[in-house]
């Protein structure tokens, strides 16, 4: 069975915040620039929305929220998964922060849920989960470990109460720049600590967990160095991958230069490429097989759509029709050889 496939919108916005050097590109065009892609006569089955200004306002009325819906469904996309604005900055706060943060954090949570159920209402919703991370740093994680991965682990059992209320499925990205998220070891650590399967799961980027390999922000956790060779590669992707995918219930397809990348206000983490990049370290479609099928080579049913993740692209490189065209040939590869 084929997956769905979906463009993310938050590129348009991630490290293009105040002090970046590049303006943030409005929801309307990214969805333009989506739905004007087309590979052997298809487009993009849909779209992973930023519950964050000035794409989407969290607190908007249920009727706002109907608007979205009626737009994106007249562009004839659906929508997928949505990250849960649960940072400081956007009202949230840090998974392993005092009580009130913690709060805060939790509460953010139920909001990109209730936001959620009224695009499940509508129809234009089907699919998908919430996105989470730990909203701390790496640096701040380190003065106590154990201690704070307990405490994102408590917040995050906090957060799949309100979940489980909305039928909804939390998982948390792997990036090197979040606390208690920033390795492979780690993250499984956390996940464990949580200990609720099916409700508090992984979202696999190629790009990120490229570089939980190398052990950026891990060096203890590295399991192969920079200038490997495939023999090297395939073995620790294997064993990287036998950990976090029975976890994984979202993937971001995703391409990686072996090289980390940050502007604006967001922290260094891995850089996404584009799909033909000649830099790029991955076999897309190969890499993509460890996250999406089996020990026996079958679909992961926990896995119903799969979503581009351009983060940090220029908006030059963003607004070429052909950066989209690009990916999509590359996901619909995917389908073709794995679904």
């Amino acid at each position: 069975m084929a997956w769905k496939l979906h463009n993310a919108m938050w590129p348009g916005l991630v490290g293009k915040e105040e002090g970046s050097a590049e303006s943030p590109i409005n929801l309307d065009r990214m969805l333009e620039l989506t739905t004007g892609s087309s590979v052997g006569g298809e487009t993009y089955d849909g779209v992973d929305l930023f519950l964050y200004q000035p794409h989407l306002d969290i607190d908007a009325s249920e009727d706002l929220i109907r608007e979205l819906a009626d737009q994106i469904a007249a562009a004839g996309v659906q929508v997928g998964t949505v990250v849960a604005p649960i940072w400081p900055d956007t009202e949230g706060g840090s998974a392993m922060g005092s009580a009130e943060e913690r709060a805060r954090f939790v509460a953010a949570v139920r909001k990109g849920c209730q936001y959620a159920k009224v695009l499940r209402e509508h129809g234009v919703r089907t699919y998908g989960n919430i996105r989470i991370d730990s909203a701390c740093s790496v640096e701040d994680w380190a003065k106590d470990p154990a201690g704070n991965t307990k405490l994102i682990a408590q917040t995050f059992q906090e957060a799949a109460k309100v979940a489980e209320e909305f039928d909804e499925v939390l998982v948390a990205e792997g990036e090197i720049c979040w606390g208690g998220m920033h390795s492979w070891k780690d993250m499984l650590d956390l996940l464990e600590e949580v200990g609720q399967p099916g409700r508090v799961g992984f979202q696999a980027d190629l790009a990120h967990t490229y570089l939980y390999l190398l052990g950026y922000n891990a060096e203890e956790h590295a399991l192969i160095s920079a200038g490997h060779s495939d023999e090297e590669f395939y073995p620790a992707y294997q064993q990287m991958t036998s950990k976090l995918a029975p976890w994984t219930y979202d993937f971001h397809v995703a391409q990686n230069d072996g090289s980390v990348h940050g502007t604006g206000a967001h922290d260094k983490t891995g850089r996404h490429c584009p799909a033909k990049d000649p830099n790029g370290k991955l076999d897309i479609v190969k890499c993509s097989s460890y996250w999406l099928l089996d020990e026996n080579g079958k679909q992961r049913p926990e896995i119903g759509h799969l979503c581009w993740d351009g983060c940090m692209f220029s908006n030059a490189t963003l607004e070429q029709q052909d950066t989209w065209n690009d990916i999509l040939a590359v996901m619909q590869r995917i389908n073709q050889e794995l679904g």
